[in-house]
């Protein structure tokens, strides 16, 4: 679940379907919040998708007077391993929304590729990845644009070779990335780290990081954080702490949930709690991909607080807030 502060309140983003994950009833949700804690029915960003089509969450992005909802569009469905594309509403009022346009490049052109649900603005020029289809292959791009809705550029990143794990596997897994659904956060001398999930089954991260404002990266690494091989969520605290989110396990179970902290964003060191097994509720009803654990969390700094959204057990959306003060070396504004 994806979340931004506009305009006085907070929003959050997430897709939604009958039974199966990815399936093409899908749709995108989203919800309105004045305190963090109360929220609004849900309302339809997107409608579902008509035969094979399926439209699946994109995120979120503002420049304060804006707001803009990515979706994804993929237009032979999930399952067919083709990929998709990203495209764009917009909104002056949280409410009421623009026709659907596609997410432009440089060139002119639409980008060719799903947008990944976590934008991060760093020394004006907003920085996220895309997955470019044909399939999904994970790489970095940059934009003056500041409602990052034009202009698209893309960064220079070698994507590491696909080893035993990509044998086998399902037609929408084998045109895949070894690097898929990166987050990022700034380091202490200023460069960029983006942290992705790995598809060799390393239960750790990677990590490539840019020193030139997203322009080239290096070739990812493995790193020592452990991960459930899935989404996770980085950013910096308001005195400049990297923190990431993410469910640090060795193996499948996407449990615990926590926030782990980085002074100067090399070495993570002090890691809090934010749900566990013991907290988590029964599965309730069958589907595919439907497992227990906290999935798909995305993170904001807001009044405060950071907050998380997540999908519990891939059944219910919820949000886990921290008092920044609880969090040492986080300074409030």
């Amino acid at each position: 679940m994806v979340l931004i502060p506009f305009k006085g309140r907070l929003y959050a983003q997430w897709q939604s379907s009958a039974a199966d994950e990815d399936s093409p009833d899908t749709w995108v949700a989203y919800s309105i919040s004045r305190d963090g804690q109360t929220w609004s029915a849900p309302a339809r960003l997107t409608p579902a998708g008509q035969g094979a089509v399926m439209r699946s969450s994109g995120g979120w992005w503002t420049n304060g007077k804006i707001l803009v909802a990515y979706a994804n569009v993929w237009p032979d469905g999930f399952q067919s391993g083709a990929g998709g594309y990203a495209e764009y509403r917009t909104s002056t009022d949280g409410r009421t929304w623009s026709p659907a346009r596609r997410v432009m490049g440089a060139d002119g052109r639409p980008i060719e590729g799903v947008i990944e649900q976590d934008p991060h603005l760093v020394d004006g020029r907003v920085l996220t990845a895309f997955h470019l289809r044909p399939g999904l292959i994970a790489k970095p791009f940059y934009t003056l644009d500041p409602l990052g809705l034009t202009g698209w550029m893309q960064g220079r990143m070698d994507n590491l070779p696909r080893g035993a794990a990509s044998a086998g596997a399902a037609p929408h897994e084998r045109r895949l990335s070894r690097e898929i659904e990166p987050s990022l956060f700034r380091r202490s001398d200023g460069c960029v780290v983006m942290v992705f999930r790995d598809e060799d089954l390393s239960f750790r991260q990677l990590a490539s990081e840019s020193c030139d404002h997203g322009e080239t990266w290096s070739i990812p690494a493995l790193t020592t954080m452990p991960d459930a091989r899935a989404k996770q969520s980085a950013g910096n605290l308001p005195d400049g702490t990297a923190f990431l989110v993410n469910a640090p396990n060795t193996d499948r179970p996407r449990a615990p949930l926590a926030v782990t902290l980085s002074a100067d964003g090399r070495m993570f060191d002090r890691s809090w709690l934010l749900r566990g097994s013991a907290d988590l509720q029964p599965l309730r009803f069958a589907g595919r991909y439907k497992r227990p654990g906290y999935h798909y969390p995305k993170s904001v700094i807001w009044n405060r607080h950071l907050y998380v959204g997540y999908a519990t057990n891939k059944e219910d959306v919820q949000v886990t807030r921290v008092p920044l003060v609880s969090l040492s070396g986080a300074a409030p504004r």
